[in-house]
C-alpha cells in the first residue's frame, strides 16, 4: 500500500529515532518513536511489547507518556498468554492489525487497563511485529473514547512496527552474540571470560569475602576414550547440573576448562566454611552417572581459596585455587585442598622462576658449586660432581631442587642442561690448567629431555672440544627413576654417549622399583648409592641388606660404587664394611664455589669433618 505524503513523513521520522538503534540505546530511541507516533495521532497512550514464545509471555518494553502511579505488580508489565483475556491472548500470533472499540467484547481488558492506567471506555489499534512467520511483540495505540482508523494509517502503523521489530531482531541478536561471549555452548554455564568479569566486580575493595572452589575432574580422558566424546560432553551436562542446583542466586558457576569449573560461593566466608561446602560438593559430582548404558563415575580434585576483596585479582584467586586442586590431584585425587600460605609461596616462587629463568640462563645468572667425591681408605678426592644453583637478584641463591624440575615442566631442561654442561667443562679446564694432568673425573647430571634430545651427542662432542677435555675425564649422571619411563630408548641414548668414550653413572640408585635388573640391561659405568639407604646404614637393617645387595651385583658387573649423602662417620664404618669404598657427602665437603673447590684439589684429599 503507498502511503499519503503525510503519512510517509511520518514513518520516515519514526525511522530516524531507530535506524541506529542498538542494545544500550533501544529503550531510548523506543520512546522517542513512540512519542512521534502519539503526537502524530493524538492519541492518549502508545506502548510497544515484546513476546517470549518459549514461555508464553508478553512484556511491556516501551510507552509514552510514562504513567505516573504504576501499580506494584503491575498489570500491564509481564502477561502471561495462558489464561490471558481476549485481547491480549489475540495478540500472541496477531499477524494483521487489530482494532478494538468501546463496547467490544473485550471487558476483561478493559478492566486490566483501568487498574493500571485509570483510563476507561477506550479504543485500541494493536498491530503486530513480526520476524518471518513469528509475531515476536505487538505495537499498540491506546484512545479514550471511540476511535475510527483508516486504512492509510493502518498501513503507517504497519511500516512502523517494521521498524521497530527491525531494531527488536538487532538487539535480540547483540544479546545472542553478547549472551554467547560470556557462556559455555555445551552446558550454559558462564564461560573464563564470564566469570572472569563477575569475579573482578566482587573482588572491589569494600566488598565482603567469598570462596572460590576449583574443580579438576579425574581422568576425563579415559571416559572419551572408552565412551567417545559424545558421552564424555553428557557427563559435564550431568556435572554442570548438580553443580547448578547446589548454587543460590549469588552464587556464580562456570565452566573455566575442558574438565574444570568453578564456583564462586559468597556465603562462604572462612576456610572451615568453604571446605565444608566443598566435601559436600565432592560427594554430589563423584555419585555415579549412567551414559550409554553404562553407569559410569570420575572422581575429582577440588581447591579452595577465600578471596580477599581489594587485596587479590582474579588471576591470583583462580591460580590459588587451582593450585589447591594440584596439591588435591598430586595427594591422590577425589580429594578436597585449602589455598594455604606454603601454596601460595609455591606458586610464587613457581609463577617467577617460570618467567626469568631463561634469562637467567642466557644472561648467565646461574652459577656452578661443586661436591668432592672421596675414596673413603685414602681420603682421597676421586671425582667432583658439578650442580646448579641460581642466584635470583630477590630470592638470594635458589637450590637446583626448585627449579629443575620446573625447567623440565617448561621445556628448559635442554637449554639449562646445555649451560650446566659447557659451564663444568669450562671450569674442569681451567683447574686442569692451574694443576696439570689430573685424574679427577667431573661428573654432569643429564635431564631425560637433554638426554633424548636430537643434538646432545653433538653438543657433548662439542663442548668437549672447547675445553680440550678428553671424553674419559666426564661421566654423565642420570637418574634411575628416569630411566625407568623408557629403559630401551634411555639404553639406546647412554650406549651413544659410551661410544664417544664418555662415562655413565646412574644416580639416585634404588629408587626405581626394578633396579637391580637395571644393571644388566643399561650401558653404565658406576652407580650411586640414594642418600636414602645411606642416612641411616649404621642402624637400618633393611638399608644395610640393599646396600649389601648393591655392592655385590656392582661388584659382579664391575661397576664403579658410589655412595650419596655420607653424613656420618658411623654411616662410614658401615659402607667400608659391606665393601664400599667412595662416597660424597657433608661429612668431607658441601657443594661449593669453584674456587673453594680448587684448593680443595690443589691439596688432592680430605678428612672426615
Amino acid at each position: 500500500m503507498e502511503l499519503s505524503p503525510s503519512l510517509d513523513v511520518l514513518v520516515t521520522r519514526v525511522a530516524t529515532h531507530l535506524i541506529g538503534a542498538d542494545a544500550p540505546t533501544a529503550p531510548s530511541a523506543y520512546r522517542a518513536g513512540l512519542r512521534d507516533l502519539r503526537d502524530w495521532f493524538g492519541v492518549d497512550t502508545v506502548f510497544l511489547r515484546h513476546h517470549d514464545s518459549h514461555h508464553r509471555i508478553t512484556t511491556l518494553v516501551a510507552e509514552w507518556p510514562r504513567r505516573e502511579h504504576v501499580p506494584d505488580p503491575d498489570p500491564l508489565g509481564v502477561v502471561e498468554f495462558a489464561g490471558a483475556d481476549p485481547v491480549f491472548a489475540a495478540t500472541e500470533h496477531l499477524q494483521e492489525p487489530l482494532v478494538f472499540r468501546p463496547g467490544s467484547p473485550a471487558r476483561a481488558y478493559a478492566e486490566r487497563v483501568e487498574s493500571a492506567s485509570g483510563m476507561s471506555a477506550v479504543s485500541m489499534v494493536a498491530v503486530p511485529l513480526r520476524s518471518g512467520p513469528a509475531t515476536t511483540g505487538v505495537l499498540g495505540l491506546v484512545a479514550a473514547g471511540d476511535r475510527q482508523w483508516t486504512e492509510d494509517e493502518l498501513g503507517a502503523l504497519k511500516a512502523t512496527a517494521s521498524l521497530f521489530s527491525q531494531v527488536q531482531a538487532r538487539v535480540s541478536a547483540e544479546e545472542r552474540l553478547r549472551w554467547a561471549a560470556r557462556h559455555d555452548a555445551l552446558t550454559g554455564l558462564l564461560n573464563r571470560r564470564g566469570m572472569a568479569d563477575e569475579l573482578s566486580a566482587r573482588l572491589a575493595e569494600g566488598r565482603p569475602r567469598f570462596a572460590v572452589l576449583y574443580f579438576d575432574l579425574d581422568r576425563l580422558e579415559a571416559l572419551n576414550d572408552v565412551l567417545g566424546h559424545t558421552a564424555g560432553d553428557e557427563f559435564l551436562r550431568t556435572v554442570a547440573e548438580r553443580l547448578r542446583r547446589f548454587t543460590d542466586d549469588d552464587s556464580l558457576l562456570c565452566r573455566w576448562g575442558g574438565d574444570e569449573f568453578v564456583l564462586l560461593l559468597p556465603r562462604a566466608t572462612t576456610e572451615d566454611e568453604a571446605y565444608v561446602e566443598a566435601c559436600g560438593l565432592l560427594m554430589s559430582v563423584t555419585a555415579r552417572v549412567e551414559l550409554a548404558g553404562d553407569v559410569v563415575s570420575r572422581t575429582a580434585s577440588i581447591g579452595v581459596a577465600v578471596a580477599r576483596p581489594g587485596i587479590d585479582t582474579v588471576d591470583s584467586v583462580i591460580a590459588g585455587a587451582d593450585q589447591a586442586a594440584i596439591a588435591a590431584k598430586s595427594a591422590g585425587g577425589n580429594a578436597v585442598s585449602l589455598f594455604t600460605d606454603e601454596i601460595r609461596e609455591r606458586t610464587a616462587l613457581r609463577n617467577d622462576i617460570e618467567l626469568h629463568l631463561r634469562a637467567a640462563i642466557e644472561n648467565d645468572a646461574l652459577l656452578l658449586h661443586f661436591q668432592p667425591e672421596i675414596d673413603l681408605t685414602t681420603g682421597r678426592i676421586t671425582a667432583v660432581e658439578a650442580l646448579v644453583r641460581w642466584l635470583h637478584p630477590t630470592r638470594g641463591m635458589i637450590p637446583p631442587a626448585d627449579f629443575v624440575g620446573i625447567a623440565e615442566s617448561v621445556n628448559l631442561a635442554t637449554e639449562l642442561g646445555r649451560w650446566v654442561l659447557n659451564e663444568a667443562c669450562r671450569t674442569y679446564a681451567s683447574w686442569r690448567q692451574r694443576l696439570g694432568e689430573s685424574t679427577i673425573t667431573l661428573r654432569v647430571n643429564v635431564s631425560p629431555a637433554q638426554l633424548v634430545s636430537r643434538d646432545f651427542i653433538g653438543v657433548v662432542e662439542t663442548t668437549l672440544a672447547r675445553h680440550a677435555m678428553s671424553p674419559a675425564d666426564l661421566c654423565i649422571e642420570i637418574t634411575e627413576v628416569a630411566v625407568v619411563h623408557d629403559v630401551t630408548l634411555a639404553a639406546r641414548a647412554l650406549a651413544a654417549v659410551r661410544a664417544l668414550g664418555v662415562r655413565v653413572a646412574i644416580d639416585d640408585f634404588g629408587t626405581g622399583y626394578s633396579s637391580l635388573s637395571h644393571l644388566k640391561t643399561l650401558p653404565v659405568d658406576a652407580v650411586k648409592i640414594d642418600r636414602e639407604f645411606v642416612a641411616h646404614l649404621d642402624t637400618d637393617a633393611a638399608d644395610r641388606a640393599i646396600v649389601g645387595a648393591v655392592v655385590t651385583l656392582a661388584t659382579a658387573y664391575r661397576l664403579d660404587l658410589i655412595a650419596e649423602g655420607l653424613e656420618t662417620v658411623e654411616a662410614r664404618t658401615a659402607l667400608l664394611d659391606l665393601g664400599c669404598t667412595r662416597a660424597q657427602g657433608y661429612l668431607y665437603a658441601r657443594p661449593e664455589p669453584a674456587e673453594v673447590v680448587f684448593d680443595m684439589l690443589r691439596v688432592g684429599t680430605l678428612m672426615p669433618s
